[in-house]
């Protein structure tokens, strides 16, 4: 069944929608979760809510891209989890180690500055994101969106961990010359 049709099924308000999301999209949807939670359990969880979340979403959106729909979903979902957990327990995850890589371009805190440049921050690192030859795009992408290891980053871009990890090293690096350029202080 094709994204639109699924689409117009939550449209109808049809449970069908659900069940057939859930068959085409559940091992992508698991995938993102336990790269942020490392954490079955609290995966599973998430990536129901995010059916629900989608179920009440849908009358007001119409994604063309459902897999990038529920993948933005499920991802929020997880992250929000994994911050309400980290403030109880730390835990290792993918999640983190990608975001400790990143430490030296973003700051921590949440000023009202940082909150109203949001938007203009996201859709400066889309537009770098974008700019980057195929390769470097996957491995930042992976890495930093789906939270992938980067052992797994490497194999699926068919490289040795030390040139991924190496590649990923410049990106961030020009990433944070990029933001500079664009007026952003990192």
């Amino acid at each position: 069944m094709t994204d639109a049709e699924i689409v117009a099924l939550y449209w109808e308000r049809s449970e069908n929608a659900i069940t057939i999301t859930k068959s085409k999209y559940q091992e992508y949807l698991m995938k993102i979760s336990y790269n942020v939670l490392a954490n079955t359990q609290d995966t599973e969880e998430c990536v129901n809510d995010t059916y629900l979340a989608a179920w009440n979403s849908m009358p007001v959106q119409r994604p063309s891209v459902l897999a990038t729909y529920l993948g933005k979903i499920v991802r929020q979902i997880s992250i929000d989890k994994y911050r309400k957990r980290k403030s109880i327990k730390r835990y290792a995850s993918e999640y983190a180690y990608s975001f400790e890589e990143l430490d030296d371009i973003f700051s921590d805190g949440n000023t009202p500055e940082q909150i109203l440049d949001e938007k203009e921050l996201d859709d400066a690192i889309n537009r770098f994101v974008r700019g980057l030859p195929e390769p470097e795009r996957n491995l930042f992408i992976g890495r930093y969106y789906f939270f992938d290891s980067l052992k797994q980053v490497a194999g699926y871009n068919g490289m040795s961990e030390a040139n991924a990890k190496s590649i990923l090293f410049r990106t961030r690096k020009n990433l944070k010359e990029y933001l500079r350029k664009e007026g952003f202080t990192v």
